[in-house]
């Protein structure tokens, strides 16, 4: 088993080589004067089982391309078997055309890693389940419900807890999470008028009195999660806490969150942490290192991946 880490997310890849007890596998990445990539594997992995490890967050483009001429540099050095593991899928939100003439950018990106040469992908909480479907490898998309859950025990162990999810679109996520810990579920109903903007409407669920939990799979500009967290507030939420996958956090996101009612933003390592999202007093990163190394181990070993969820 040979892991390989990308520049994207370096100490994700520490992380889970500390887990895996395995050594992260030299790799020179480096640009030309003209900004072209280049990748050469420093040691052999002929017959090898290969993790790539690269989040194509931002730069996202200049990621996905390192990601890419990797895993073309590991097909040329004769890898018996390379999996792509993709902490953070960048352009999973073009999963659809939303109006004429524009692109399905999700399928674009799953057609240009398979045609690079990976024989899997192993990712976390894709945006949408049916983006595996674009690939034509298989495809892992682990669920991050095996962290939070035992985290949300740890920091509310007696409270009424009521897992919220920030629109219609994540009922299933929120509904799994608040099934395994035996919490209520709560919905919030948003009209978004243009991307990026969004409205809250309305509270489905009984939140009075109780620790209210956002949970969803990004936070970009944070504009949804700080509405909600204040809708929530309104309705008579004891404190609002919100459990979010991957923190991409553009913009001016980080000061959003900052000023908002959310006492808490949970974030995982899936997007590497800025220093202004370190230093936020209400942002904390939990690692999801063991969730990925177990699932590689499991890959590697030939088991089933989805004893991890049950």
């Amino acid at each position: 088993m040979k892991l390989i880490s990308g520049n994207s997310n370096k100490n994700l890849t520490a992380l889970i080589s500390e887990y895996l007890d395995t050594p992260v596998t030299d790799c020179n990445i480096k640009r030309f004067s003209d900004m072209e990539i280049f990748v050469e594997v420093m040691e052999n992995v002929r017959g090898k089982d290969t993790f790539f490890v690269q989040s194509t967050s931002y730069p996202c483009n200049d990621n996905l391309m390192e990601l890419l001429i990797a895993i073309d540099a590991l097909k040329r050095g004769s890898a018996r078997r390379i999996t792509a593991v993709i902490p953070y899928f960048g352009y999973a939100r073009q999963d659809r055309k939303t109006g004429g003439r524009t692109p399905i950018s999700a399928k674009l990106v799953a057609n240009l890693i398979t045609a690079a040469g990976a024989d899997r992908v192993l990712t976390l909480e894709l945006h949408a389940g049916q983006i595996q479907g674009f690939f034509d490898i298989p495809v892992d998309n682990l669920s991050a419900s095996p962290v939070f859950e035992p985290y949300i025990r740890e920091q509310f162990p007696d409270q009424p807890i009521c897992i919220v999810s920030p629109d219609v679109g994540g009922v299933v996520r929120a509904r799994h999470l608040a099934k395994r810990i035996g919490a209520d579920l709560a919905i919030i109903d948003k009209r978004r008028e243009k991307a990026g903007v969004s409205e809250v409407m309305n509270v489905i669920g009984d939140v009075k009195d109780k620790v209210c939990i956002l949970v969803d799979d990004i936070v970009d500009s944070g504009g949804t999660l700080c509405n909600a967290a204040g809708a929530l507030e309104a309705k008579g939420a004891k404190e609002v806490h919100a459990y979010v996958v991957h923190g991409v956090l553009s913009g001016q996101a980080v000061e959003r969150v900052k000023n908002s009612p959310l006492k808490k933003l949970v974030i995982t390592n899936s997007i590497e942490a800025t220093e202004e999202m370190k230093a936020a007093h209400n942002i904390e990163q939990i690692s999801i290192a063991p969730l990925i190394g177990e699932a590689a181990r499991r890959i590697s070993e030939e088991r089933s991946i989805s004893e991890l969820f049950k």
